[in-house]
């Protein structure tokens, strides 16, 4: 698979020759029209077997292939060129296939109101192929210990047809807040907690969940050992019926972080106590805050280093955002929030206002500005081919389990046709 990023003056019909596949190949990947205008800097997915590498100044064939997890003696070959030959600026090389590894893949699906809407049934079947869990958000405790569902519609069906296991989300929301006064309840009481546990064990079986994941966030500081010990207490069942059970952490980077969203999370003791455990790696960039990358790659990284010094790199999911947002300037605290963006539609704002979409390569993130018609300046952060595939190059690197998407329903074809390519997904079903 190619990542091609467009230049100035190319067209669909030009990287269709240069590439020598149709057309429809390019477009079908990629999910545009081939009436649409390319945007400069726009990172398409050219689906060939391997991938091209244009000769920079400086390149040897060891670094090269360093790059690509191959060898220079492979590349030498394949190319046939000498192994000590010169290389030219400019020359391009065919980079075969890299061999693809084992990857737990999950995808969280946020249905409002009381039904799954059609987009996001279609959301789930497209994707379900290519996901180990899919984690219909949120199953959410109640003070009385019950638990009340999300709409789930035909996502069990559409989940078993695919092989893809189901991920049961419990998590500690009241309206649309997280709600440490329920955490604090719930976690301090032993009769609450047999109810939650016998509730939720029920509802696994009744509606074949597998895995039970526990996503209870800005937990008080005191109430951190309480989680610990409620997370022990329910592991046994869990495991007894057969079932597995994860965690969802904020991305902290010491056990002493403070801060609503850390101070409850005990990375050591969730990674000696779950099967796995997904960190929320994203939200640097929110819509509430300035303009900057979502997930940029140096925070990510710090994050699940720092995790990997508590937790075996095979507990560890890497969390991963499947939208950007959309800032009106000048950004001011306490104003307008940014508005969420699919990596498809942030494409197509670009080219709407012909604005060339730039790359942070400190980041590894897409960006661009433009003006609206109403003459107010804008800045959208975002992801692409590149920012995926960096963060799955990072996901290889520190040898994770897998990674995990909040959330389904935002389009961005590049990334699963990159999944594809990179991994082996995960099957637990029969």
């Amino acid at each position: 698979m190619q990542i091609h990023v467009v230049q100035a003056g190319q067209t669909l019909y030009r990287l269709s020759q240069a590439y020598g596949i149709p057309v429809s190949d390019i477009t079908s990947a990629n999910e545009i029209s081939p009436n649409d205008t390319l945007v400069i800097g726009q990172a398409l997915v050219i689906p060939i077997v391997g991938q091209y590498y244009w000769v920079l100044p400086g390149d040897t064939l060891t670094t090269i292939a360093s790059k690509f997890g191959t060898t220079a003696a492979t590349l030498a070959s394949i190319n046939d060129i000498g192994i000590n030959s010169p290389l030219q600026v400019g020359h391009r090389l065919y980079i075969p296939p890299i061999p693809k590894r084992n990857a737990l893949i999950n995808a969280y699906i946020d249905p409002r109101g009381t039904t799954v809407s059609p987009a996001l049934t279609e959301a789930a079947r497209s994707a379900a192929p290519l996901l180990t869990y899919l984690a219909p958000s949120s199953f959410r405790i109640q003070r009385d210990g019950t638990l009340v569902p999300p709409p789930l519609g035909d996502l069990e069906s559409i989940a078993r047809r695919n092989r893809t296991a189901m991920m049961m989300t419990i998590t500690n929301l009241e309206g649309d807040q997280f709600s440490a006064e329920l955490g604090q309840l719930i976690l301090n009481d032993k009769a609450l907690q047999d109810k939650l546990i016998a509730n939720i064990l029920d509802t696994a079986k009744r509606l074949n969940f597998k895995d039970i994941h526990f996503d209870l966030e800005h937990l008080r500081p005191e109430d951190k050992e309480a989680y610990n010990r409620f997370l022990r207490k329910a592991v046994v069942p869990i495991h007894k019926a057969g079932l597995t059970m994860s965690t969802a952490l904020a991305p902290k980077t010491s056990a002493t972080q403070q801060g609503a969203w850390y101070s409850g999370h005990d990375y050591k003791a969730h990674g000696e106590i779950a099967d796995f455990v997904i960190i929320m790696t994203y939200e640097w960039g929110y819509s509430g805050g300035p303009p900057m990358p979502v997930s940029p790659i140096g925070p990510v990284r710090t994050v699940l280093e720092y995790a990997l010094t508590e937790i075996p790199a095979n507990k560890i999911v890497m969390g991963q955002n499947l939208y950007g947002y959309d800032w009106t300037l000048p950004y001011v605290p306490g104003g307008a929030y940014a508005r969420a963006i699919s990596p498809q539609a942030a494409i197509a704002l670009a080219r709407q206002y012909n604005a060339e979409i730039l790359y942070d390569n400190t980041a590894q993130a897409p960006n661009f500005s433009y003006w609206d018609a109403n003459g107010k300046e804008h800045k959208v952060w975002f992801e692409d081919a590149r920012s995926i595939q960096a963060k799955f190059n990072l996901l290889k690197q520190l040898h994770l389990r897998g990674i995990s998407y909040w959330k389904l329903g935002l389009s961005f074809p590049q990334n699963w046709l990159l999944i594809e390519d990179n991994f082996n997904v995960v099957k637990l079903l029969p």
